[in-house]
């Protein structure tokens, strides 16, 4: 018996001129957790497409179980026990969350009828293992947090041998990833075999066996957990020393002027009563647990939710916004969390991105001046680093991390004074992550305002002045200085009161 539930043997996959693999082995023993790892474009997602039949290789071969087979389509993967999780949503927003996990059962069916009890139950028993989330709830009604745990209890539905999880935390806080890493060490022990594809290096090293390296389509090794150390992965991702993720802060950039000032801040129902100060020039950062409240009190500040009560002052004057449109000609801009859904347009050229926001700035006689527009975005994309071909290329040609520095470009196009970022380096690889934490703390110590929003605890510590706990609509504490750690902030986050703190 072959030790191996998966084997990929000398694999190549080109897209016209570019070589996206090059004879790219890769071994998944049984019953194992294997992290694949590289910085975005490495080659992960065109290797995981490969095994789940979505593409097809230009040469190489992919065994199962010592077997060799041909993968045609992703229904010949769930036929051999393979099933994918996507970084990207892949729901259908229109139907409930039991119709969505049990979407390849149904379609496979021969019934005429269909029973929507025993969907909901089946739906039901799936996902309290992970989540409270209604299996009669409409998706396009979750959020983008919820729709990621759909997702994977949908994989979790075909009662696969093969799991392979695309940065399935990406979308989670740490306690539905705690959640996760449950049931990942329960399908372990089952025999399930899983492929991990993550940027977080410290879930995988919690959490994996091995760890395989990618890098620009090649196979670079192939390491024990136990035997290696995040600092030599990295080096091996990136082909050269990264250096701290982290930027060192600036404790002088953050001045004692109140640049924003938010005060009694109520919607229709999310958070009540929100108060806190934005000063010129910091970091501040909002922690707290899936539907706590974190995107709604940046969607109020922003014109983009109804607000029931509360102000907003700026630099000195009530703001408080009737629209978004408003919330830009203020001067505070929002990043949003769903990238493809509403911080690019993936179909769009890049300088047409950058510009998007304010066409007016491009513009000559009421016609947008090309010339403008390409000159504006050159100056962004060469002050972002940003890697690219043409400006005039689609941002879809762009890696995951280059796409959100177009959205950072299209947001200082306005010349904000006040930025509010929502999960800023969710799913892009950990070289792209420090070049983005290098832009905002460049920003800061220019006297912008940031205001970034985050699941990742090691990320706020790293990268803020202070941090603000939303629990249950509300806030729950603030952190800084010497308070500022992952047990702090999870004993807010979670409801508990810590000494000197109350909730406000």
């Amino acid at each position: 018996m072959t030790p191996f539930a998966l084997e990929v043997r000398n694999v190549s996959k080109s897209f016209g001129p570019v070589r996206a693999l090059d004879g790219v082995s890769f071994s998944l023993r049984k019953g194992e957790v294997h992290a694949l790892m590289g910085e975005n474009g490495a080659g992960k997602s065109t290797l995981m497409n490969i095994i789940d039949g979505i593409l097809r290789p230009d040469g190489g071969e992919i065994l199962v179980d010592g077997r060799p087979v041909e993968i045609a389509s992703p229904q010949k993967a769930h036929e051999l026990g393979i099933g994918l999780v996507h970084q990207e949503i892949a729901l259908c927003p229109d139907v409930s969350v039991a119709e969505n996990i049990s979407m390849a059962a149904t379609n496979s069916r021969r019934a005429w009828l269909m029973d929507y009890r025993e969907l909901r139950q089946r739906a039901g028993n799936i996902l309290t293992s992970l989540a409270d989330i209604d299996p009669q709830a409409l998706v396009g009604d979750l959020s983008i947090s919820e729709q990621q745990i759909v997702e994977i209890a949908k994989a979790l539905a075909l009662d696969c041998s093969i799991l392979i999880l695309d940065e399935p935390t990406a979308a989670l806080t740490e306690r539905e990833a705690g959640k996760l890493f449950g049931i990942i060490a329960q399908l372990k022990a089952r025999g399930i075999s899983i492929i991990y594809i993550s940027h977080r290096m410290a879930e995988v090293f919690a959490h994996c066996d091995r760890i395989s390296v990618l890098r620009d389509g090649r196979y670079i090794c192939t390491e024990e957990v136990a035997a290696t150390t995040q600092e030599e992965i990295v080096r091996r991702m990136v082909g050269r020393h990264l250096g701290d993720i982290y930027p060192a802060k600036n404790p002088g950039s953050a001045t004692a002027t109140v640049l924003m000032s938010v005060d009694a801040l109520s919607d229709c129902g999310r958070v009540r009563d929100i108060s806190f100060e934005l000063r010129r020039g910091e970091v501040l950062g909002i922690a707290g647990l899936i539907g706590a409240g974190r995107t709604e009190i940046a969607l109020g500040i922003c014109g983009l939710n109804r607000l029931t009560a509360g102000k907003v002052v700026f630099e000195g004057h009530e703001v408080t916004p009737r629209d978004y449109a408003q919330s830009i000609k203020n001067g505070i801009v929002y990043l949003s969390e769903d990238r493809k859904g509403a911080g690019v347009f993936v179909d769009l050229p890049i300088a047409m991105n950058v510009s998007a926001l304010d066409i007016d700035r491009v513009a000559s006689a009421g016609f947008v001046s090309r010339a403008k527009e390409q000159a504006q975005a050159k100056s962004l994309a060469d002050q972002l680093r940003l890697k690219r071909g043409s400006l005039d290329d689609a941002a879809s040609t762009l890696s995951g991390g280059n796409q959100q520095k177009v959205a950072l470009a299209k947001l200082l196009s306005v010349c904000p004074k006040a930025i509010i970022l929502d999960e800023p380096t969710r799913g892009v690889d950990i070289g792209a992550k420090a070049e983005i934490h290098r832009i905002l703390r460049e920003l800061a110590s220019g006297g912008t305002g940031i205001v970034t929003i985050s699941s990742e605890l090691p990320e706020l510590i790293g990268l803020c002045d202070r941090v603000l706990v939303v629990h249950e609509g509300r806030i729950a504490g603030e952190v800084s200085g010497d308070d500022l750690n992952e047990e702090t902030i999870m004993r807010l986050a979670s409801g508990l009161r810590i000494e000197g703190q109350e909730a406000r």
